[in-house]
């Protein structure tokens, strides 16, 4: 049985702000779920939980839920660079106006909490350095052979999308100090999850995933983060994915 006054105790002490304020039956039966049930089951720590959290709010663009969840992250010792890092992270999957518009939302909370700005540049990369850079990640995470094949095989009016994949989603984003690739990869599989409709290119990250050694349980658990705030439907299909690549 789940234990109703620690979860009431983890909002608390995570939150300042009412989670419904114009419903406390509704406010009372999510708290109820989400800190008692969700944040209660699995290996997740508080930090990543949150940094999971940033990542699937940016996705879905729920902004105050977004502020949130970054001054929760605050509470949970989340650094400033890694939650932008997330953010970022998500360019390449969500679109350039999402993330622009969850950035805004993430400089009110850091600039309420008297968070010096700006934050230290984590690029590692060079205009010259770029592609091989992200080309170097990009194999780390999918096999060299099979990058490499992508953009051998590539028709000549689509190899720009090889080069950019490499040189920009890689090159720009994954080499980035502030979260590893691990995490990086996680986050991903928490965007495209949350999106819903991506089911090829989910497909294609869980077992990247599982390439850099984050495992099926870890998986699981992440998803279930997620559960609250995306549904049962794109839940359960991100679950037959995990299942799928991992032969369950």
């Amino acid at each position: 049985m789940r234990d109703i006054e620690k979860a009431k105790e983890l909002y608390q002490s995570l939150h300042k702000n009412h989670f419904c304020p114009h419903d406390l039956a509704y406010e009372e039966m999510m708290i109820h779920y989400i800190y008692g049930d969700v944040y209660q089951h699995g290996n997740l720590d508080l930090r990543l939980r949150e940094l999971i959290l940033i990542v699937v709010n940016t996705t879905n663009m729920t902004l105050e839920s977004l502020k949130e969840h970054v001054y929760a992250a605050l509470k949970a010792n989340v650094t400033p660079v890694e939650m932008k890092e997330a953010i970022y992270q998500c360019t390449p999957y969500i679109g350039v106006g999402k993330v622009k518009e969850a950035l805004d939302a993430v400089h009110d909370v850091f600039v309420e909490n008297q968070i010096e700005l700006p934050l230290e540049d984590q690029s590692t990369v060079e205009e010259e350095t770029r592609f091989q850079a992200g080309f170097d990640v990009q194999s780390e995470a999918f096999g060299r052979e099979n990058i490499q094949a992508n953009h051998n095989h590539a028709p000549q009016e689509l190899k720009h999308i090889q080069d950019y994949l490499s040189a920009h989603c890689f090159g720009d984003f994954y080499t980035r100090q502030g979260l590893d690739l691990k995490i990086r990869e996680m986050l991903t599989f928490v965007m495209l999850a949350t999106l819903g409709g991506c089911e090829n290119q989910l497909r294609a990250h869980t077992m990247a995933n599982i390439q850099v050694g984050n495992s099926r349980d870890m998986l699981i658990d992440v998803i279930t983060q997620c559960q609250p705030y995306i549904g049962f439907p794109r839940t359960l299909n991100a679950i037959n994915i995990i299942n799928e690549v991992t032969q369950k």
